[in-house]
């Protein structure tokens, strides 16, 4: 059965694009393969995703120029990027990798468990943020259906609450595809959570 989660893996070589859908194999991710920036500009029409895996030696286009252009649309602008790319001049590539707008940066050849985990982050917190859409939009759908005063001031309750503990996941968020460490995400996701279970529980 296919993932609701989709990555998309751009890289010009064939045999590097099999060893990253290898590499992710064991995580519940669909990696969808392409082998050019226009390519991967075109998928991005087409489906949603929680994470590019970018290369950034191609022809034609390259890494740089095809995340300015995924940057570049309101679509596409938040989907986090992760740079690969061979060894040697790694600190200019990096420093423009981020200045294009990635997430994360790792040289070939990586470690597989390296990034497993880091590809994990981002899924889950992909995952998450589908989780609050459904959950404000359910909000949204009670407020505009609730007769009575009482479910009312519930709702916006809830909403004031969700909106709180939201925000402090979105900065977490931020942190983390700026690439600092968000210590507190766990006790920010758990504050959230118990948000959810009062709403699912009817309170």
């Amino acid at each position: 059965m296919p993932n609701d989660t989709r990555i998309l893996a751009v890289d010009d070589r064939e045999e590097n694009l099999t060893a990253l859908a290898a590499v992710l194999d064991a995580l519940p991710v669909d990696v969808v393969p392409v082998t050019s920036g226009q390519a991967a500009l075109k998928e991005l029409l087409n489906d949603e995703f929680a994470l590019i895996l970018l290369d950034v030696v191609m022809p034609e286009m390259d890494g740089f120029e095809t995340a300015r252009h995924i940057k570049s649309r309101p679509r596409t602008r938040d989907i986090p990027i992760i740079f690969l790319t061979a060894g040697g001049a790694a600190g200019e590539q990096a420093f423009r990798g981020y200045s294009a707008g990635a997430a994360d940066y790792l040289t070939k050849p990586f470690d597989p468990w390296l990034l497993r985990a880091k590809v994990s982050v981002f899924v889950d917190l992909h995952r998450r943020n589908l989780e609050l859409q459904r959950q404000a939009k359910l909000l949204r759908q009670t407020l505009a259906e609730g007769d009575g005063g009482d479910v009312l001031a519930g709702c916006e309750r809830l909403i004031s609450a969700l909106d709180e503990r939201l925000q402090k996941v979105e900065e977490d968020a931020a942190l983390i595809r700026a690439g600092e460490p968000a210590g507190d995400l766990d006790e920010h996701v758990a504050d959230l959570r118990l948000v959810l279970d009062a709403l699912a529980a009817g309170t």
